[in-house]
């Protein structure tokens, strides 16, 4: 079942090959330009170009004696170039072209995640469409509140989501940067044309100043985006684990002929895989504080963050696609209960009326303590006594003196709530 949403797009953009794939990218262009301004012998890049290559296996080897990855990596394309070789990596840094790549990786994942979630909004946007006017009872602290309609729900959470794909864009802005500029940022070894010139061929901005390495904060915000975006997810599937609660039962996971709840309850109907998305997410907010603690490195450049990115980054893009895709299957499946949910809004004999009789006995000329304290009085003794409250409001001479019969009648009509939901809706063009 997990293999159906992994999306192998996102898991070989992070894969070694292709990791060393985006640095040779970086490497050819930089050949290219420095041919291009006269800095290396004419011919030589395109030489390079047809010549270049390396083994994931091979750079391996190396590495377990240099102790190195881009030294490593260097050595093995020198392999397959020749004499050229000496020109490529000429007055850059390892991080030039690694922080470089690492930004493309970054940019392209972000791209994924961004069709996930504009997928999901829309997969959101029909169904709330579809349920527009199903009422269901709204609930503040778990307690039943006023009326509302399942669309609504439906409607805020894509909201959210565009909220979250413009929180993803200006995170892919961000991380859609390059840097060659040598040791500690100075461009003492290379002219700053080529940064410029680079980052124009690779879809790159170069920022305007780094140290060894561009700085980490845009990898943190990148980061804490993706905390986000994963924690809307969780938003999501709580609720949809709450809606499926045996005692609530207004919505659940579509559950597939054959499909097994327990191994030892056969009644069993589990919100598997909206928890398995909660659970996913934890680990996304975890790597944010990871990238958080990146951003302080000693002097110019450590180390210190190389470690954490080579898992953080991989694993909360292709986490986020994970739980995008999921979910969006969850929502398009989802099994609603219109019945249920009617039920659950009367449940509570009418308490959930209990503004609008206040609202209206204040209409007519009564304090607003007064009225709070009258009506309360007979929706506690509903709570507490289980007596009909509609019964008990009709029966109080203090809310009867002021509200006739019919008047108290139209205060317990559900669709009274409801009548601004297509302003709503106009608000996102539905």
């Amino acid at each position: 079942m997990i293999e159906r949403y992994t999306n192998p797009e996102m898991g070989h953009l992070w894969s070694l090959e292709n990791e060393w794939q985006t640095i040779l990218d970086v490497e050819l262009a930089a050949c290219d330009v420095m041919e291009e301004l006269g800095e290396i012998p004419a011919g030589t890049a395109k030489n390079i170009r047809a010549r270049a290559g390396f083994d994931v296996e091979r750079i391996k080897e190396i590495e377990a004696v240099t102790h190195h990855d881009i030294i490593a990596f260097l050595q093995c394309v020198g392999e397959h170039v020749g004499e050229d070789a000496k020109y490529i990596h000429k007055g850059l840094t390892s991080s030039d072209v690694k922080d470089t790549a690492v930004c493309m990786q970054m940019r392209d994942s972000a791209e994924i995640i961004l069709k996930d979630l504009r997928d999901f909004r829309e997969v959101l946007r029909r169904r709330a469409a579809e349920f527009k006017h199903t009422p269901c009872i709204g609930r503040t602290h778990g307690i039943h509140a006023e009326p509302m309609t399942f669309g609504l729900k439906l409607l805020l959470w894509s909201a959210e989501i565009e909220r979250d794909i413009a929180r993803v864009e200006r995170a892919k802005e961000i991380v859609s940067v390059c840097k060659l500029s040598g040791a500690v940022g100075t461009y003492s070894n290379i002219d700053p044309k080529v940064e410029a010139m680079v980052g124009e061929r690779l879809g790159l901005t170069p920022v305007r100043l780094a140290t060894q390495v561009i700085q980490r904060d845009r990898h943190a915000e990148y980061m804490t985006t993706l905390a986000i975006v994963a924690s809307t997810l969780e938003k999501i599937a709580t609720e949809i684990r709450n809606l499926q609660r045996t005692d609530i039962r207004e919505a659940e996971e579509y559950f597939s002929p054959g499909q097994k709840g327990s191994s030892a309850m056969p009644h069993k109907r589990n919100p598997i895989n909206c928890e398995r998305v909660s659970g996913m997410a934890r680990l996304v907010r975890g790597n944010a504080l990871a990238s958080l603690e990146d951003i302080t490195l000693w002097h110019e450049r450590d180390i210190s963050h190389s470690s954490v990115e080579r898992v953080i980054l991989p694993d909360s893009t292709i986490n986020v696609d994970y739980c995008t895709r999921k979910l969006t299957n969850i929502v398009d499946k989802l099994l609603v209960y219109p019945e249920a949910m009617l039920h659950n809004l009367n449940r509570t004999g009418g308490l959930i009326f209990s503004q609008r009789i206040m609202i209206e006995m204040i209409g007519k000329g009564v304090g607003r303590k007064k009225a709070y304290e009258a009506v309360q009085r007979n929706a506690m003794r509903r709570w507490m006594e289980g007596e009909d409250f509609r019964t008990n409001v009709e029966n109080d001479e203090e809310i009867t003196a002021v509200l006739s019969r019919e008047e108290i009648e139209a205060c317990f009509d559900y669709k009274y709530f409801l009548r601004n939901v297509d302003t709503i809706f106009e608000r996102f063009g539905l």
